[in-house]
C-alpha cells in the first residue's frame, strides 16, 4: 500500500515540478502553503469560503477578539465596549493604528464600513453576518455606537469574527471588487499579489500594532490554489510546500507515518449535510423532494457511522442536529433516522416512487464523501446525477432554488451560536430550501431575545421541527488533518482558522 501511495506521488511530483512550482524557502523566511478550493474573492464580505475566513483574518481585524483557547473576548481595533441599552453597543476604539496603506484608523472607518455592509443594496453575500445591523454613528474620532434592528445577543459574537473595518477612503474609491484585488486592512499580514483563485502572497505587518493576534513571526506567506490532493502531496515532498491542511484521512495516515511531516488533527465546528429543495423552489414539476417521505428516505438510506468510521476518522461525529453539538441553543433531543435501507425502500414506495427516480446530486468538496453518499442513494432507487462544482459556482446555483439535492457543510465562520447555522438556512434567505413561516418565527424570537431560555426554547422547536420534517439529513462533524514539514512549527485550533501569526520555524 505504501509503495502504490509513494508510486501516485512521485507521478504528481513530475507534474508539479514540470509546473515550475517555486520552492518554499525557509531562508527567505517564506511560508508555502495550499488551498484546495478556490477562493473567488478575497474581499471578506464577498465570499463565505473557509479560506475567506482565513485571510480574511489574517489581513483585516474587526472590534473584538475571540481567544481560541479560551472563547474570551478581548479588545482589537476596540479598546472596550458596552451596551448603552438592547440595541446600542458602544465602542471606545484603539488610537495609533494604521492601515497597510498608510490611511489612520478611526471612527470614521467603522462608521463608513458598518453602514456599507449593513445597506441590503451594497450586495454583501455574507448577509446573515451583517443584516442585524441597522447603522453606525460617530460620537467622536475614537467613539462610535453601532445601533442594531433589534435585540441581538450574539451580537459580540459576530464582531469577533466576521466583521471586518476598512479603510473608509480607499474603500468609496474602490469599491467592493477593488479591495477584492488590492486589499487593504490593518491586521498582522499585508497582501502584496493576488490572483484570483490562484495565488496570494501576503508579507509581514510590521507595523502591526500589539493586539491580541500577536506579532507575526513568518515574513511571508505565499498561497496556492492547487484543487489535487496528490499533487498537494507530492509537492510537499519536492519542497515546493511546507503546509497543506484539509488532507483526507487515508493520505493523512500516510504521511504521518514519515519523518519527514508532522501531521495534526483537530475538531472544527463544520457539519456535512445534505439539503433537499423541500419547497420546490426550482419550480420543477413533480419534484420529489417536496414529499416529506421522500426526505425521510434520504435520511434513512444513509449509514452515516460507516461514513465517519470509514472516512473522516479523526474527532468526527454522527450529527443529528441543524447545527454543531457546542452551539449555544443546539438542541440534540431531536428525531434521528437509524440507517434502514428497507424502511427508505417503503417510504419511496408509499410516496409513489416503487421504483425510485433520478435526481441530479450536488458538491463542492471532498468528492470521496459524496460518492459514498451517492452510492447509499442509488442503493435504495434514488439514482444520482453527479455534479461536482465549484463552491462560487455551486452556491450561485442554489442561491436560484435550481439545486434539488446536494451534499454541502458549513463552519459557522467559528461562531458558537446556533444562530450562526440554523437560522443561515431556515429564515426565508436565498439558501433556505424549506421555506417554513413557522420556523421564521421561531427562529426570529429565539435571534431577537436577550433572555437565554428564551432563545433555547424557540432554537430548540426549531430543530425539532426541522429534524421532524426531515427538511436536511445532517451527517457529521468534520475534523481537519493538517500536514507540514518539521521546519514548521504549529497548533491548530479547533475553529478551523489557520493563523499564520501563530506559525514560527523550528
Amino acid at each position: 500500500m505504501k509503495t502504490a501511495f509513494l508510486r501516485t506521488t512521485a507521478l504528481a511530483l513530475l507534474a508539479a515540478t514540470t509546473a515550475g512550482a517555486a520552492y518554499a524557502d525557509k531562508a527567505s523566511d517564506t511560508l508555502s502553503v495550499a488551498f484546495t478550493k478556490e477562493l473567488e474573492n478575497v474581499n471578506s464580505y464577498f465570499n463565505s469560503s473557509r479560506e475567506g475566513v482565513v485571510m480574511q483574518r489574517a489581513v483585516w481585524d474587526g472590534l473584538i477578539y475571540q481567544d481560541p483557547q479560551t472563547n474570551e473576548f478581548k479588545g482589537n481595533l476596540a479598546t472596550s465596549w458596552e451596551w448603552i441599552d438592547d440595541t446600542t453597543l458602544e465602542f471606545k476604539l484603539r488610537e495609533g493604528v494604521t492601515f497597510h496603506n498608510g490611511e489612520p484608523f478611526n471612527a470614521d472607518d467603522v462608521v463608513y464600513t458598518v453602514n456599507f455592509v449593513a445597506d441590503e443594496a451594497n450586495g454583501v453575500k455574507t448577509q446573515r453576518n451583517v443584516n442585524w445591523i441597522k447603522s453606525a454613528e460617530k460620537i467622536d474620532d475614537y467613539t462610535v455606537r453601532i445601533l442594531l434592528k433589534d435585540k441581538f445577543p450574539a451580537a459580540i459574537e459576530y464582531l469577533a469574527g466576521p466583521v471586518s473595518i476598512y479603510p473608509d477612503q480607499y474603500y468609496a474609491e474602490v469599491g467592493p471588487s477593488g479591495m477584492g484585488l488590492k486589499p487593504v486592512g490593518t491586521g498582522p499580514y499585508k497582501v502584496t499579489e493576488v490572483t484570483p483563485g490562484q495565488h496570494f502572497v501576503l508579507a509581514r505587518n510590521d507595523d502591526y500594532f500589539d493586539g491580541p493576534k500577536g506579532r507575526p513571526e513568518i515574513a511571508n506567506v505565499d498561497i496556492r490554489t492547487i484543487p489535487d490532493v496528490n499533487t498537494q502531496m507530492a509537492e510537499l515532498f519536492s519542497g515546493t510546500l511546507d503546509l497543506i491542511w484539509q488532507v483526507p484521512t487515508d493520505q493523512a495516515e500516510k504521511l504521518g507515518m514519515m519523518d519527514q511531516f508532522t501531521v495534526a488533527n483537530e475538531s472544527t465546528m463544520r457539519i456535512g449535510y445534505l439539503a433537499m429543495d423541500a419547497a420546490g423552489r426550482s419550480g420543477t414539476e413533480g419534484n420529489p423532494f417536496t414529499d416529506l417521505k421522500v426526505r425521510q428516505a434520504v435520511n434513512h438510506a444513509i449509514n452515516r457511522q460507516d461514513l465517519v468510521g470509514a472516512l473522516l476518522k479523526g474527532q468526527s461525529k454522527v450529527v443529528d442536529t441543524a447545527c454543531y453539538p457546542s452551539q449555544f441553543g443546539c438542541d440534540q433531543d431531536v428525531t434521528s433516522y437509524d440507517y434502514d435501507p428497507e424502511k427508505a425502500r417503503a417510504l419511496l414506495a408509499e410516496a409513489g416512487y416503487p421504483d425510485g427516480f433520478t435526481t441530479e446530486f450536488y458538491a463542492y468538496r471532498d468528492r470521496e464523501y459524496a460518492e459514498a453518499i451517492a452510492s447509499y442513494l442509488n442503493a435504495v432507487g434514488i439514482k444520482t446525477d453527479f455534479k461536482m462544482l465549484q463552491y462560487s459556482a455551486l452556491r450561485e446555483l442554489n442561491m436560484k432554488g435550481d439545486v434539488p439535492l446536494s451534499f454541502q457543510t458549513w463552519g459557522s465562520y467559528s461562531i458558537n451560536d446556533a444562530s450562526a447555522m440554523v437560522s443561515e438556512f431556515f429564515k426565508h434567505g436565498a439558501l433556505d430550501d424549506a421555506r417554513d413561516d413557522q420556523l421564521l418565527e421561531w427562529l426570529t424570537l429565539a435571534d431577537g431575545s436577550v433572555d437565554p431560555e428564551v432563545r433555547k426554547e424557540n432554537y430548540s422547536k426549531a430543530l425539532k421541527r426541522i429534524a421532524d420534517e426531515a427538511y436536511w439529513a445532517p451527517m457529521f462533524s468534520y475534523n481537519t488533518n493538517y500536514v507540514f514539514t518539521n521546519e514548521v512549527a504549529y497548533t491548530p485550533t479547533a475553529d478551523e482558522v489557520l493563523r499564520f501569526t501563530t506559525m514560527s520555524w523550528n
